[in-house]
């Protein structure tokens, strides 16, 4: 008799976070089912059970009985979510996992399991099966092998929480204690920010072994030195964290955002375009894929290298294009790439249609929540492309008053400074440009 693998993924057409559809049946019958099959495995898939009674026990029992299983994490289904949850909680191995590398990035919690991408089809369907279905048959082969002998724990509970699932009122104690530590760690990494770089190396000193340390509070120190820019404590940092930590996407992209601000721009881009290739595209990553080449084409225009020089900004815009087209919910790629298309000799004409489609997207995100420095400077950006000088001046005192970091006023001025210097090119006014410049130029903290 066969080893059963349960398959946990949404069924039918559902769509993505942009709207596409993908056809889920498609994928199982043309790329999972035959993978596991391959690997000698009985498929069962959720959907598939029609049994009476309460309609979560067959699914249940499937979740903690079934010796394999593989789960789609294509679009964040809930439920799939859910079933995974419960799987990592009872089984420590031989749950594989896979998605769809081109409908967007998995959600930071899962971002550093080992999942398996594959393409689809602008249709929707798997695209290149042939050799995603060898890939998660030689998983799903590796798996059954390795239950037979010493199998490899792929549940984060088993590999991250010591002693698991045996949970004594010891291990609570212990786990009380590291609470208080870390966030002790944390109010201590508040204090250094606003005293510099060396105020925060000292506190890094007490922190001892990173093995014993919550991921937050390492986090907290890695973008306590981005918040004062010391760009190569971030790149020297990533170096150290654990394993799990520095393979997520978070580490990874302002990994690359250190290395492009300390002039390693190849490293940055090599950075972002593997973690796009492994684990798809983000409006995040492009956008800091967009910077590497922007700062590319300013140092080509410094250096009068003019045909370089329009490369580079073509293929930031194409970039900062690509992280908008990802998530529109995203503003800041679509004002860079609006900004830049200005910037064009002449200006590319794109961007009198997306203009209004980053300026909704950007106020919609001010008026759903809270908005922070960013989404102001966007407005501020917005405003100085369509020459409203009144909006902008309101965007500005906005900015000013919720600045978190440095660097931040210095990268929006920065961006005004090139909108000031095309416009000033072209023989247009711009004496109102240059006092917001200067006021973004000025800032200090209070």
């Amino acid at each position: 008799m066969k080893d059963l693998c349960f398959v946990l993924m949404p069924f039918g057409e559902k769509k993505d976070a942009t709207g596409n559809v993908i056809d889920f049946d498609a994928v199982y019958r043309d790329l999972i089912e035959p993978a596991i099959r391959a690997a000698d495995l009985e498929p069962i898939r959720a959907d598939e059970e029609r049994t009476g009674g309460i309609i979560h026990k067959p699914m249940y029992e499937r979740l903690i009985f079934c010796q394999f299983a593989v789960a789609d994490l294509t679009t964040a289904n809930a439920n799939v979510f859910y079933e995974l949850g419960i799987r990592h909680a009872v089984r420590p191995w031989s749950t594989v996992l896979l998605f769809a590398k081109d409908r967007g990035q998995l959600p930071f919690d899962v971002g550093p399991l080992r999942a398996l991408p594959y393409t689809l089809s602008p249709g929707g369907t798997p695209a290149g099966v042939e050799a995603t279905r060898e890939a998660l048959g030689e998983r799903l082969r590796f798996a059954r092998e390795a239950s037979r002998r010493d199998p490899a724990t792929d549940s984060p509970l088993f590999q991250l929480v010591d002693g698991y699932p045996d949970l004594g009122h010891e291990r609570t104690d212990i786990f009380r204690d590291r609470v208080r530590y870390s966030q002790e760690k944390k109010e201590d990494l508040a204090r250094a920010r606003k005293k510099g770089v060396e105020a925060l190396r000292e506190v890094e000193r007490t922190f001892g072994d990173f093995a014993g340390l919550e991921a937050g509070v390492l986090v907290d120190l890695f973008l306590s030195y981005r918040s004062v820019k010391a760009w190569q404590d971030m790149i020297d940092l990533a170096g150290r964290l654990p394993q799990p930590l520095a393979v997520t996407v978070l580490v990874r992209e302002q990994l690359a955002l250190a290395l492009n601000r300390a002039g390693r721009g190849d490293e940055a881009e090599k950075v972002l375009q593997d973690l796009i290739e492994e684990r798809g595209p983000s409006s995040e990553t492009f956008g800091l894929l967009g910077r590497v080449y922007k700062d590319r084409w300013e140092g080509a225009v410094k250096e009068n290298r003019k045909i370089q020089a329009r490369g580079f900004l073509d293929k930031a815009i194409a970039a900062y294009l690509k992280g908008f087209e990802t998530d529109w919910r995203d503003a800041y790629p679509g004002v860079n790439a609006v900004t830049l298309m200005e910037l064009r000799e002449p200006p590319d004409p794109r961007r009198e249609g997306l203009l209004p489609v980053v300026d909704y997207a950007n106020e919609r995100k001010i008026a759903a929540g809270t908005p922070g420095y960013w989404d102001f400077a966007t407005r501020l950006e917005l405003a100085v492309l369509r020459q409203d000088e009144a909006r902008a001046a309101a965007a500005l005192a906005d900015s000013l008053a919720c600045v978190r970091e440095i660097w931040e006023p210095e990268t929006t001025a920065r961006n005004l400074r090139l909108i000031r210097e095309a416009r000033e090119a072209r023989g247009e006014p711009v004496d109102w440009l240059r006092e917001i410049e200067g006021e973004l130029a000025g800032w200090k903290p209070a």
